[in-house]
């Protein structure tokens, strides 16, 4: 794609529905003919902790074909990025007024799907995730986890909550924490918190407690992704869903829990997770939220490297 072809962007404020809150978003829209490493430069040029690459669709029957970055990499599957996409889709192509409609993105993951609907002016978006949620390989030992955010042992785990590995799509180290205090001060420490992310063969970890007036109030750090904490990560929120069903707290039939996410960074976040619990384990996980536009314009692509 040449210099001389500008392209168009949104950003969006995403699991919120309040402006400069929630999780900030880049869509870049018909990026058919951009290289995987200007996709890369322009991730890193926004410097959000994703940007997500629109195109269309390999397959006419889908919505379209989607590519999501870090600032520092490719991922196959990031929730923030799904929800924000998809309402901006959506409402693109229906306008004002009442909608539900059906999206489904093409993703590295695999296929998204994404309910999208818009009622007295609320919009929200739901997708189920790719992958069902299961345990992921590495090493945890709590003292380095303590250690590597600047806690106590004692300050780890909460009920039948205890650290965990899962992946589904991406991965990530679960760290339940005593209470909202202990969250608070919680911080990613170094050398312990590299030793701790190269023993996990992860690279981020996303810390939890029981919330009030929701379910869970979490945080979420990955600094040696280009993001030292996330204010909404909605792949985490879907595979938490494994780690609750090893704590044990998921019944048979469909269980609903809210998050709070982002609140200690001043971008406070809404997300809702939905699990379908059948006789041999978890069968469906779906992520909702909400999201608000918050700036629009073109960009120029890079030279090709």
């Amino acid at each position: 794609m040449g210099q001389g072809l500008m392209l168009d962007f949104r950003t969006l404020d995403v699991f919120t529905d309040t402006p400069y809150a929630g999780n900030p978003l880049a869509v870049v829209l018909g990026a058919d003919g951009l290289s995987t490493a200007q996709m890369q430069r322009i991730a890193r040029e926004f410097n959000l902790s994703e940007t997500i690459f629109v195109m269309a669709p390999a397959d006419p029957a889908h919505t379209a074909r989607v590519r999501i970055f870090f600032p520092t990499a490719e991922i196959p599957f990031a929730g923030h990025p799904t929800i924000g996409c998809a309402i901006l889709l959506a409402t693109m192509a229906r306008g004002p007024g009442d909608f539900t409609a059906d999206l489904v993105l093409e993703e590295e993951a695999g296929l998204v799907p994404v309910r999208v609907s818009r009622e007295g002016g609320r919009v929200m978006a739901e997708f189920t995730a790719p992958v069902v949620p299961h345990a992921a390989p590495g090493r945890a030992d709590e003292a380095l986890i303590a250690a590597a955010l600047d806690l106590g042992p004692a300050d780890l785990g909460f009920g039948p909550h205890r650290p965990g590995l899962w992946q589904g799509g991406p991965a990530f180290l679960y760290v339940p924490v005593a209470d909202a205090a202990t969250l608070a001060r919680a911080r990613p420490i170094e050398p312990h918190w590299s030793a701790l992310m190269e023993a996990a063969g992860v690279d981020s970890a996303y810390l939890y407690t029981a919330g009030t007036g929701t379910d869970f109030r979490a945080r979420m750090f990955s600094p040696t992704a280009g993001i030292p904490e996330d204010p909404a990560t909605g792949s985490a929120t879907a595979i938490l869903a494994a780690q609750l069903r090893a704590a044990r707290v998921l019944p048979a039939g469909t269980s609903r829990f809210t998050l709070l996410q982002g609140a200690e960074m001043g971008r406070p976040s809404q997300l809702r997770l939905t699990v379908d619990m059948g006789r041999d384990g978890i069968e469906a996980v779906r992520i909702a939220g909400s999201a608000v536009p918050i700036a629009e314009g073109r960009i120029r692509p890079p030279a090709e490297e």
